[in-house]
């Protein structure tokens, strides 16, 4: 199971670091990706990171803003958010493929993830 936390309130051009936790697997083995969805779209793909952490993906919106990175002592995967701006406001979920030792899929279709957090909500605005 896959825990997303770290979402808030920010003002427009602030910062958020979330964070992307599991319980019963270990973070390390595999790829994660974070998505986002905000009212009234559909979910998207954001970042994703290799099991290896060799390979990062970003959607292109938040390139040179979001980076994401692994802590295998921590077994957590981070999304550090630079210059926010309000449509980036969503909830924003972690998750897991089925395989192990994997890359990305660099499409981040949803159905290459089996395993998802329950989302964090963040809120972007003035």
């Amino acid at each position: 199971q896959l825990q997303a936390s770290g979402g808030g309130l920010v003002q427009p051009g602030g910062s958020l670091r979330l964070s992307c936790a599991a319980s019963g697997f270990t973070l390390n083995y595999y790829a994660i990706g974070w998505f986002r969805q905000a009212p009234g779209k559909e979910r998207e793909g954001v970042a994703c990171i290799s099991s290896s952490g060799a390979r990062t993906y970003y959607k292109d919106s938040v390139k040179g803003r979001f980076t994401i990175s692994r802590d295998s002592a921590e077994n957590r995967v981070y999304l550090q958010m630079n210059s926010l701006k309000p449509e980036d406001t969503a909830v924003y979920y972690c998750a897991a493929p089925p395989t192990m030792l994997s890359d990305c899929d660099d499409e981040f279709r949803e159905t290459f993830y089996t395993y998802w957090g329950q989302g964090t909500l963040v809120t972007v605005s003035s």
